[in-house]
């Protein structure tokens, strides 16, 4: 350890320099975001609450891993209350209107409210059957999920980045739907802002009085973000294109549409059993014309990335272990429709399919590739001796 004297005579001992730790990339958000629909995807493919439930808790622990230290990564809990209350909501909707599911087991009966006939088919009140509340529960855990799925993505992945990867093609609408994304984890950074203010000044926080005071002042912070968001756009000169001659953008318009109609026509050959031999070419085709129409489109913008998030291998890993889930879901699905789709008539206690479950703990694989980075400790107070 080196020493030095200042100018108060006393010797002062200089730290020992240590190299910092390289700290890595982040990772490409359309991994994140492809990783989440994945997930989603698979959660569609099923009303096992088990594997439903595998799915959520799969998707907590990566973004608690995963979750950078920012404001607009705190949306996790939002999504989940409100996926909660979609849940209620649906077992709400499942007492008082009823099902068409049939039923034997009559929990308890309501008192029903008659009907003209022109509302034939829709009943309010009378009894609740428990095959009817089980089917409400297996769906309306089956939308909670995909919303869950939704919100890890928001955590895990930075709108104004995701903005920045996308094509040419579609930056006007990117900032649209960028906008609209950044709006709720703000909303939830500024309420939480207010009311950790409110209580330093002894001031409410809850109920309706609270929230009445805070909602203006987030509305107010609001409406300067969008102003401010919309100065920045026009002094970087947003709007300008390029001269493209009309031969390019008539042909990237039949591209584009003939590509949307070709990938609409492709799935909907994959979700019928007598488009099977004509669905998947048809899908290729389709996205293969509307690659190239949104390539031809991006020539009409002029704009450059300034340090441009790259695939690495980090990214493709996140971005193939979503899409093994899914894909192993479907699968499941197909040869296993009973064990993925629990019936409810009669009643039947859903049971844990192994390699279905196996798949799920596939979406894991992000929280040991790309953990969050960890705090660094502060430097050591200098010592100073006297001489």
């Amino acid at each position: 350890m080196a020493s030095r004297a200042d100018p108060g005579g006393r010797l002062r001992h200089a730290p020992a320099e240590t190299s910092r730790p390289r700290t890595r990339p982040p990772l490409h958000p359309g991994a994140w975001w492809l990783w989440a629909l994945a997930l989603g995807t698979a959660a569609t493919r099923t009303t096992n609450p088990l594997l439903l439930a595998l799915l959520m808790a799969t998707s907590a622990y990566v973004v608690a891993a995963c979750r950078p230290h920012a404001p607009w990564a705190r949306s996790y809990s939002a999504f989940f209350k409100l996926a909660l209350a979609v849940l209620v909501v649906r077992l709400v909707f499942a007492v008082v209107l009823g099902s068409p599911v049939p039923g034997t087991r009559v929990l308890l009966t309501l008192p029903e409210l008659a009907l003209p006939d022109w509302a034939q088919g829709i009943r309010l009140g009378g009894p609740v059957t428990a095959e009817t509340l089980l089917r409400a529960l297996y769906d309306g855990l089956r939308l909670a999920a995909l919303l869950v799925c939704v919100g890890a993505a928001n955590s895990l992945a930075h709108p104004a980045r995701l903005l920045k990867s996308l094509p040419g093609a579609l930056y006007e609408t990117g900032v649209a739907v960028v906008v609209a994304l950044t709006y709720a984890p703000n909303l939830i950074a500024d309420v939480q802002r207010l009311r950790a203010a409110r209580r330093l000044r002894g001031r409410p926080d809850r109920g309706v009085r609270g929230l009445l005071q805070v909602g203006l002042p987030v509305l107010e912070g609001a409406l300067e973000r969008s102003v401010a968001l919309a100065a920045a756009m026009d002094a970087r000169g947003y709007g300008r294109g390029a001269d493209v001659p009309p031969r390019v953008r008539r042909t990237t318009g039949v591209l584009t549409l003939g590509g949307l109609l070709g990938v609409c026509a492709g799935l909907y050959g994959l979700l019928t059993a007598a488009g099977g031999t004509y669905g998947l070419p048809v899908l290729l085709a389709g996205v293969a014309a509307a690659l190239a129409g949104l390539r031809l489109g991006g020539r009409r913008t002029l704009r450059t990335r300034y340090r441009p998030d790259r695939w690495d291998a980090r990214a493709r890993l996140v971005a193939g272990s979503g899409a093994a889930v899914a894909a192993m879901l479907v699968l499941a699905s197909v040869r296993d429709p009973q064990a993925l789709n629990p019936g409810v008539v009669p009643l039947v206690v859903p049971s844990l399919p192994l390699w279905p479950a196996a798949a799920v703990l596939l979406g894991l694989l992000p929280a040991f590739v790309s953990p969050a980075p960890r705090h660094r400790a502060a430097p050591a107070p200098v010592r100073e001796e006297p001489s």
